[in-house]
């Protein structure tokens, strides 16, 4: 999942970020409302992490840009402006969740895990495909009842796949979405994972999970 963080206090941007990697999210991240616009005008994200007081653009400018393209990414406002009427304005402005500084980073942690799984329908972080298991908490995956051991990064892509489970996902939106700007799309890195998830979850079972669909992309659904 990729996380943008827009928050102008360089030592919290810094430890957000650090913690947000430390859970396995890719991360972009700014210290300004106009530079978090750019990133928003060249990438999409799960969430996004939001400080009202931004320089530059602030964060109601910021997110009425981003509703105004019609754009339901789900954001969390990150700010030190604890009033009601504060709050109020931040969730009417489109905000998904609002947290006051300081908070706790479980705190933080969870809020975003509720933001994700509300965006992608799911009702938990336990994820079902067929006799496919995977608690995104956890970090566990089994398969017809037997453990599935992965890297960080084919976990990464295989959540991805599954919060989509039936949509049909594209190289680079895979790509953009498990890693950050360091990705170079048209490379073959996300081909190579998805053929090491087919050989750990779709070897010696059945049905087949993994698909391609030729010219699209990849999706990950129970066929017979």
């Amino acid at each position: 999942m990729r996380i943008l963080v827009a928050e102008d206090e360089a030592r919290l941007n810094e430890l957000i970020v650090k913690r947000l990697r430390l859970e396995h999210y890719s991360v972009d991240a700014c210290l300004n409302g106009l530079d978090a616009l750019d990133y928003l005008a060249c990438a999409e994200y799960d969430a996004i992490i939001l400080d009202i007081m931004l320089p530059g653009a602030d964060g109601f400018q910021v997110l009425r840009t981003l509703r105004g393209r019609q754009d339901r990414t789900p954001v969390l406002f990150l700010t030190a402006r604890d009033g009601i009427d504060d709050r109020v304005a931040g969730l009417d402005a489109g905000a998904d969740d609002y947290l006051v500084k300081p908070f706790s980073f479980e705190e933080l942690l969870a809020r975003l895990r509720a933001l994700i799984r509300r965006q992608s329908a799911q009702v938990s972080n336990v994820i079902t495909v067929a006799d496919l298991v995977i608690d995104c908490d956890a970090r566990t995956v089994s398969r017809g009842g037997r453990s599935v051991s992965l890297s960080s990064k084919e976990f990464s892509v295989l959540e991805y796949l599954a919060r989509n489970s039936g949509r049909v996902l594209s190289r680079d939106k895979i790509g953009l979405h498990v890693w950050n700007y360091d990705y170079e799309g048209g490379s073959n890195v996300v081909d190579v994972y998805i053929r090491c998830l087919r050989r750990k979850l779709d070897d010696g079972f059945s049905p087949k999970l993994i698909h391609t669909v030729r010219g699209a992309g990849y999706v990950l659904r129970s066929e017979p």
